[in-house]
C-alpha cells in the first residue's frame, strides 16, 4: 500500500465546499524601502561592538536535553560524506578542499551546508564514533571561521535556526571528543547564537525564515539555556511568524511546495524539541504541523513525489515519505484548498493537481511563477502531464531560470504570447492575475473544477476560464479553456492563442491521421489517447527539470489559433485506451 493510500485509510473525508467563491491576490507592494533599510542597519550592527557585548554570558557545561530528530536521513548522501565528499542535487564537493564561505557553491547548496542539515545524513549511514570523526573535524572548521565575527550568511537568522536544530540533535556526534576546549566552543557557540535569535528572529524575513528563527529561539530554551523566559518570548514570536506565513489553510503563503516540504520538516523538528523538554507543543504550531502535512499531500502526484509550482520540482521521494512519516501526522491530503490554491482531482489512479490562485504575493517569495490554471496529470506512478519545473536548488543558465517562470513553461493557455502575470527580472512578480473564480462539484464520483482569471482582462479584455473533468473511474480526464470578452475592452482584431501540455520525460507521442489528435505511451504503463477542437494541434520539444535540477528534454502538445474579439472555446480530452 502506497503512502498517500495509508494516509486515506485513515482519514474521513475532507468536505468539499459546493458553489463559487473568489480567490482574491492579497497585498502586494513587496518589501518596502523602509523594511529593506531596517533590515540592512540590523545587519550592520551586527559587526558593532555593542552586539558583541549583547552576545556575552554565561554558556551551559551540558545540554538540558538532546531531541531526537524524527526525520530519516539519506544513507547514500552520508556515505558520501565519510567517503570525503558532499554530494547534493547533482553537485559534488570534496570536503578536504571545500570552504564554507565558497561563493561557487551556490546559495542553496551554502545553505544546506551552513545549517548542517546533512548531520541528518551522516547519522543515517554509520554509527556514532565513526560519524564523530567527521562531524567534529567540518564543526571545528565552522567554529575557526564563523565563530567570533557575527557576519553573513553564516549567522543569518534563519541559518542559526537550523543549526541549533541540527548541533542539539545530533549533540552525541559532537560533543563525544575529551577535547574540552573543542566542547566549550561548540556549547558557547550555541549559547551565542541564542542571545543573537533573541534579538534578530523578528527581523528575519517573512515568511519561512522568520519561522526557522523564531523556532531556533523555542528550541535553545527548551534543551540548551533561557528558561521560562525565553520560551514565552519564542512561541510569542512563533505564533505571530507562522500567522504572517501560513494561510488558515495551513499551507505556506509563498505557495511553494518545496518550502511547504521544509516548513513540515521544521515542525516536525521542533515537536521533538518539545518531547525532549517534557512540555507540551502549544496548540498554535501542533494545528500548523497538522495543516502542513495536509498541504504537502496535497501537491503530491501518484508517484508520491512533488508536483512542480513556484520554482520548484519533483524532490526526491525519500526525503518526502521521511518527512510526512517524521511528523507522526496522520492528515489527509487537502482536496479544495483555500489559501494554498491548489486543487486536487483524485479517482481510482488517477491525480490531477490544479494551480487555481493568484500567484504568491512578491514579499512571500521571490522567483515567483505565473502559472495560474496550469495543471498536473499523473495515472498511478506514471506522470503524463507536468509543467517544466523551476531551477530549485540546481544551477541554471539565467536564460533558463527566467523562462522557467513563464505561463509558457506551465500546462495552461497563454494569450498573444503574454505571461497571464507579469515576470520581472529582480525575482518579482507584476501587474496581471488580480483575483480567481472558483467552482468544485463532485457529484457521483465524477470531480468537476471550474476556475477563471482576470490576467489578460487589462491587455486584451478576455478573461480566461478553465474547467476539469476527471471521471469516476479515472479513464478520462476532459477540460475546456474558454475565452471570455469582458467588456472592459474593445477589440477590433483576433488575438493568438497557445494552449500547452508539457508531457513527461519518457513519454512517447505519435500524431493521429486526422492531426486532431495523439497517442501517449508510457514504457509497460497504459497508453492515453488525446483529441482537441477548436485548434490546431502540433507537437513541440520541450524541457523537464528533475529533483536534483537536471534538465531533461521532453515534448509538448500544443493547441495554437486565434480567438475571435467575440472569444471562443477549446476542448480536449486525455482517455486512458483499453
Amino acid at each position: 500500500m502506497s503512502l498517500l493510500e495509508r494516509i486515506d485509510a485513515n482519514d474521513s473525508d475532507d468536505g468539499i465546499e459546493q458553489g463559487k467563491r473568489l480567490i482574491r491576490v492579497g497585498d502586494d507592494r513587496g518589501v518596502s524601502l523602509s523594511e529593506r533599510l531596517a533590515y540592512r542597519l540590523h545587519r550592520l550592527a551586527w559587526r558593532t561592538p555593542f552586539h558583541a557585548f549583547r552576545l556575552r554570558g554565561r554558556f551551559p557545561l551540558r545540554l538540558l536535553a538532546v531531541p531526537k530528530d524524527p526525520i530519516a536521513g539519506d544513507k547514500a548522501v552520508g556515505a558520501a560524506i565519510l567517503g570525503g565528499a558532499f554530494v547534493y542535487r547533482g553537485k559534488t564537493v570534496a570536503i578536504d578542499r571545500f570552504s564554507f564561505n565558497d561563493p561557487g557553491l551556490g546559495a542553496d547548496f551554502s545553505d544546506y551546508l551552513q545549517s548542517f542539515a546533512w548531520l541528518r545524513d551522516l547519522a543515517a549511514a554509520a554509527t556514532r564514533e565513526k560519524a564523530a570523526k567527521r562531524a567534529e573535524t567540518l564543526v571545528q572548521k565552522w567554529l575557526a571561521a564563523y565563530a567570533a565575527q557575527v557576519s553573513e550568511p553564516a549567522w543569518r537568522p534563519d541559518l542559526w535556526g537550523r543549526r541549533i536544530l541540527f548541533w542539539t540533535a545530533y549533540a552525541p556526534y559532537l560533543l563525544s571528543s575529551r577535547d574540552m576546549v573543542y566542547r566549550s566552543a561548540v556549547l558557547n557557540a550555541l549559547a551565542r547564537g541564542a542571545r543573537h535569535l533573541d534579538r534578530g528572529a523578528d527581523k528575519a524575513p517573512a515568511g519561512l525564515p522568520r519561522i526557522t528563527a523564531w523556532v531556533g529561539v523555542i528550541v535553545s530554551a527548551l534543551v540548551i539555556q533561557g528558561g521560562p523566559a525565553r520560551l514565552r518570548a519564542g512561541e510569542a514570536g512563533l505564533a505571530r511568524a507562522l500567522a504572517g506565513g501560513l494561510h488558515e489553510d495551513g499551507g505556506m503563503v509563498s505557495r511553494s511546495p518545496r518550502q511547504q516540504l521544509l516548513l513540515v520538516e521544521l515542525l516536525s523538528q521542533l515537536r521533538a524539541a518539545y518531547i525532549a523538554g517534557r512540555r507540551e507543543m502549544p496548540e498554535e504550531s501542533a494545528e500548523a504541523l497538522e495543516g502542513g502535512v495536509s498541504a504537502l499531500l496535497a501537491v503530491m502526484l501518484g508517484d508520491e513525489q512533488l508536483s512542480s509550482w513556484q520554482g520548484g520540482n519533483a524532490m526526491s521521494k525519500r526525503r518526502i515519505a521521511a518527512a510526512i512519516e517524521g511528523s507522526g501526522m496522520r492528515a489527509r491530503a487537502m482536496r479544495q484548498a483555500r489559501g494554498w490554491g491548489y486543487q486536487r482531482l483524485e479517482s481510482r489512479k488517477s491525480v490531477v493537481v490544479f494551480d487555481a490562485a493568484p500567484p504568491p504575493p512578491s514579499r512571500a517569495l521571490a522567483g515567483g511563477c505565473a502559472s495560474t490554471l496550469a495543471f498536473e496529470f499523473s495515472d498511478g506512478p506514471d506522470r503524463l502531464v507536468v509543467n517544466c519545473g523551476g531551477a530549485g536548488a540546481g544551477i541554471l543558465p539565467p536564460a533558463l531560470t527566467e523562462a522557467l517562470r513563464t505561463t509558457a513553461a506551465h500546462s495552461t493557455l497563454t494569450l498573444g504570447d503574454r505571461n497571464s502575470t507579469a515576470v520581472h527580472e529582480d525575482g518579482t512578480l507584476g501587474k496581471g492575475v488580480s483575483q480567481v473564480e472558483l467552482s468544485r462539484d463532485e457529484t457521483a464520483g465524477i470531480v468537476t473544477v471550474e476556475a477563471s482569471h482576470d490576467g489578460y482582462a487589462r491587455r486584451f479584455g478576455i478573461l480566461h476560464q478553465r474547467q476539469l473533468t476527471l471521471s469516476a473511474d479515472g479513464k478520462e480526464l476532459g477540460g475546456e479553456d474558454r475565452l471570455i470578452p469582458t467588456g472592459r475592452r474593445h477589440r477590433a482584431q483576433a488575438t493568438p492563442f497557445a494552449v500547452r501540455f508539457h508531457l513527461a520525460p519518457g513519454v512517447e507521442v505519435t500524431s493521429t491521421a486526422d492531426g486532431q489528435g495523439a497517442l501517449l505511451r508510457v514504457k509497460g504503463a497504459a497508453a492515453w489517447q488525446f483529441r482537441c477542437r477548436g485548434g490546431v494541434l502540433a507537437i513541440e520539444d520541450s524541457v523537464a527539470i528533475d529533483g536534483e535540477s537536471q534538465v531533461h528534454p521532453s515534448l509538448q502538445l500544443v493547441i495554437a489559433g486565434e480567438t475571435p474579439p467575440d472569444g471562443m472555446t477549446i476542448s480536449w480530452l486525455f482517455k486512458r485506451a483499453g
